[in-house]
């Protein structure tokens, strides 16, 4: 959650940012913040380098997490998360759950209790689908490993 508080501040935006002004504040940080710009030193050239690295993953971030995108996904969403749980991992309150299908989706909030009960569930598709799937903010990370 962290991670989420971090790129809105930086950004300057709220949980209800849309694709457009995240789109228009990328921008702006980018024009600001090139390299290219800072040719005067070494060392501001470098900072300017880690700052746009920085501002990229945000970015790419937020428009995962954005609701836009959530609602472009809807349908995709509720077909893999219909499938079977092939597996999960827990770490620091984010639950990445892969499905059968192969998709992936990391769930961000989750508390520790919630995940013990999913491990106990008799049927964790079941407890999942009722107890996390709309509950927590999710973003897919199936894209993301399909494009590196």
């Amino acid at each position: 959650m962290k991670k989420i508080i971090d790129y809105r501040k930086l950004f300057g935006v709220t949980e209800t940012a849309g694709l457009q002004e995240l789109k228009t504040i990328y921008r702006g940080l980018m024009k600001s913040w090139h390299p290219d710009k800072f040719n005067d030193s070494e060392e501001s050239k470098l900072e300017a380098e880690e700052k746009s690295k920085s501002i990229i993953e945000a970015y790419h971030f937020l428009v995962s997490i954005a609701p836009e995108t959530k609602e472009k996904t809807s349908a995709e969403y509720a077909l893999t998360t219909a499938s079977a749980i092939m597996d999960f991992v827990y770490k620091g309150q984010i639950l990445t759950i892969t499905f059968m299908d192969g998709n992936e989706y990391e769930y961000y909030g989750v508390p520790k209790n919630v995940y013990v009960k999913l491990i106990n569930a008799d049927s964790p598709g079941r407890f999942f689908r009722r107890h996390i799937s709309e509950s927590y903010l999710y973003r897919s990370t199936s894209r993301l490993a399909a494009t590196a």
